[in-house]
């Protein structure tokens, strides 16, 4: 399956974003979905960021906080002696942000048009300076990055009215120089009723059940409510770009935390040893609805050309 055309977001004039510095993260599109609306919800206080997406009434995601949300963010260089968290963009903000008002990424623009929303926004680094991870300091040394992300959202696609076509690009600064990078192009946190994991079976074309793990995968994933009436999954219908490892399609259970989450990751491990400081764009479908819905969405997926 071919992506969605990419429209240019500075284009005609049309964005808002020069009558302000800081345009306004609050927005809403929708689409009519199963004699329902599919409403998707983003606030200023996350960036721009998406923190709801109801479907019949339905909460899909957590958004305790800056970091449970339908977002996108990168790290660099991990190892054992450097995780992730401490070299870690984040599309809504930062760790300290918490549940407050306010982000410490930087929304540039933002659009909408019927069902469609488009953003940029510079990330926060997760930790800020001060923070550690894991008992790690942070390796960044300020509090927002020079990394930006862009993303376009579509609610449907011809024939499948309740698929998120969601494309997302993370652009790396120059004069920074990484080694590796990891690109989790899309995460979502839900609440924990989502309680049953499942993969799909492209064999098959069924989703079956999955074990908590934790961790990444390579079929597309789902999670569900117990009665099947409500479930969201997430797959990347195209070859992984150039340079890009992946995808992997990561499950958590935070039992603690009341949460669960679900990630698709790509990652990029140069032969030379330098990222190269460039556009790495991602396309994304997250089938939300029922178990069914989602279930005949990957199916139709599977049997693409």
């Amino acid at each position: 399956m071919k992506p969605r055309v990419l429209f240019p977001l500075l284009s005609l004039g049309l964005l808002m974003t020069a009558r302000a510095e800081t345009p306004s993260g609050d927005a809403v599109i929708r689409a009519p979905f199963g004699g329902s609306e599919i409403v998707i919800t983003t606030t200023a206080r996350l960036a721009g960021a998406i923190h709801s997406v109801t479907w019949k009434g339905k909460e899909f995601i957590d958004s305790a906080d800056h970091g449970r949300l339908l977002q996108s963010a990168s790290s660099f260089d991990n190892l054992p002696t450097a995780p992730p968290e401490t070299f870690n963009p984040t599309e809504a903000g930062s760790m300290r942000d918490g549940a407050g008002p306010r982000s410490t990424s930087r929304l540039l623009e933002v659009r909408t048009l019927p069902g469609e929303l488009r953003t940029r926004a510079q990330m926060a680094f997760w930790l800020t300076p001060a923070d550690r991870s894991g008992g790690v300091p942070a390796r960044n040394t300020t509090a927002l990055s020079d990394h930006l992300l862009a993303k376009q959202v579509h609610i449907g696609l011809p024939g499948l009215p309740n698929v998120l076509d969601y494309t997302v690009t993370f652009t790396l600064p120059a004069g920074e120089p990484h080694a590796t990078a990891q690109f989790e192009a899309l995460t979502g946190y839900m609440p924990p009723e989502f309680e049953r994991f499942w993969h799909f079976n492209p064999a098959t074309k069924k989703l079956e059940p999955l074990t908590d793990g934790p961790g990444e995968q390579r079929d597309p994933i789902a999670f569900s409510t117990a009665d099947g009436n409500y479930a969201m999954s997430i797959i990347a219908p195209d070859p992984a770009p150039a340079g890009s490892a992946g995808p992997g399609y990561g499950r958590f259970r935070f039992a603690a935390e009341k949460v669960v989450k679900w990630n698709c990751v790509y990652r990029v491990r140069p032969a030379d040893g330098a990222v190269k400081a460039s556009e790495y764009r991602y396309h994304l479908l997250v089938p939300i609805g029922t178990f069914a819905d989602v279930e005949a969405a990957l199916a139709q997926f599977a049997a693409a050309p």
